[in-house]
């Protein structure tokens, strides 16, 4: 069973029942368990064509496999695939009952998707965990991983590379800012935790809705919250970096315009994908798109081997006790509930404090 949208109208869905996939020599049948769904897959969606993310889990032509991060069991396996049925595996998977793989580069860790049409896809996204030596795994936390491990992954990346660009000049010894859009969301208050935790750092200041105030402020984790309508208060001469985490052109419009410290624009989400809009003529430095995976490879040459694991997995369990207060997991299976959620979250109808963990079997 797939779940699939209408990559042109991502209000149109479906579900799709086939019949299994015979395997093919060194191929292996993954058993979707559990996954993760929030903003961030909608993300996926809104840039699907753009970053290639339709690409992972092909569908029918006009059609696409929305990406999810979870958990799957090895099921069956042909030949020899180095991997034991049974045993359980994090990564990139679809929102479906099944994926099939092709490991290669298996090691006690993890293993690498080789399927022919995953070949030229960044490989931060083909590599699969294995649990059972997971430094991060933990069963009792399973939930919070597939809702925040890879987006703090991406937050874990981009407060590096923030940090490695000096902050593009907005440091706080100039008494600069970083400006976060949907800072409800929870790729923003993950960043919005890393620059708070870090000794000499700019201001943070966190843009959202005015029904989402009281929540952001309460997190804790940012200098000042305002809602979208305010902000004009911002100070025009403060050097910034804007990191836009809703994608919404007027929201970017409006900062372009409001500030003339801008000192960088970056792309990193599309939350309000319904208002996502390209740079067009705005003043200022135009805004870039934030590629996780090539600062993931800078550091894996900087650091050497295992040294973003272990470096992330640090973080992350300094991270775990503050954000389990901080968000309300909502379990829910089946395809029409997988349905009912992914149109809520679509929608923004969703409760910011509430997180959503998906099965696709009932």
């Amino acid at each position: 069973m797939d779940f699939e949208v209408r990559r042109d109208d991502l209000h149109d869905t479906r579900i799709i029942e086939r019949p299994a996939a015979e395997l093919a020599d060194g191929e292996a049948r993954l058993a979707v368990r559990r996954f993760g769904f929030s903003a961030n897959n909608i993300t996926y969606a809104v840039f699907g064509d753009m970053m290639r993310y339709w690409t992972f889990f092909p569908a029918e032509d006009g059609w696409g496999r929305i990406p999810v991060w979870g958990f799957a069991e090895v099921v069956e396996t042909s030949g020899s695939t180095g991997l034991d049925v049974g045993e359980l595996i994090y990564g990139y998977l679809p929102m479906g009952t099944e994926l099939v793989v092709a490991p290669t580069r298996v090691s006690e860790h993890g293993f690498t998707d080789a399927s022919a049409h995953r070949a030229e896809l960044p490989p931060a996204y083909n590599g699969y965990t294995r649990c059972a030596t997971d430094p991060v795994y933990e069963a009792d936390t399973e939930a919070l991983q597939m809702l925040l491990r890879p987006l703090f992954m991406t937050d874990f990346v981009l407060d590096d590379w923030l940090a490695d660009n000096d902050f593009f000049g907005a440091r706080d010894d100039v008494d600069g800012m970083v400006v976060l859009s949907s800072a409800s969301s929870k790729t923003a208050f993950g960043l919005a935790h890393l620059l708070a935790r870090r000794a000499d750092r700019p201001e943070i200041v966190g843009l959202t809705s005015p029904a989402n105030v009281d929540f952001v402020e309460g997190l804790g984790v940012y200098d000042r919250v305002l809602p979208y309508d305010r902000v004009d208060v911002l100070d025009p001469e403060q050097p910034a970096v804007y990191v836009d985490m809703a994608g919404d052109s007027i929201v970017r419009q409006a900062v372009h315009e409001r500030l003339g410290g801008l000192t960088a624009s970056v792309s990193v989400g599309g939350t309000h994908w319904d208002r996502v809009g390209g740079g067009g003529d705005l003043p200022g430095p135009r805004p870039t798109l934030f590629f996780a995976p090539d600062q993931i490879v800078k550091r894996r040459e900087d650091w050497g081997p295992g040294g973003v694991e272990q470096r992330f997995a640090v973080a992350w369990q300094e991270f775990l006790p503050i954000v389990s207060d901080w968000i309300t997991v909502v379990e829910r299976a089946g395809a029409g509930e997988m349905a009912r959620t992914y149109l809520e979250v679509l929608a923004g109808s969703n409760d910011p404090s509430e997180a959503f963990v998906l099965a696709p079997d009932d």
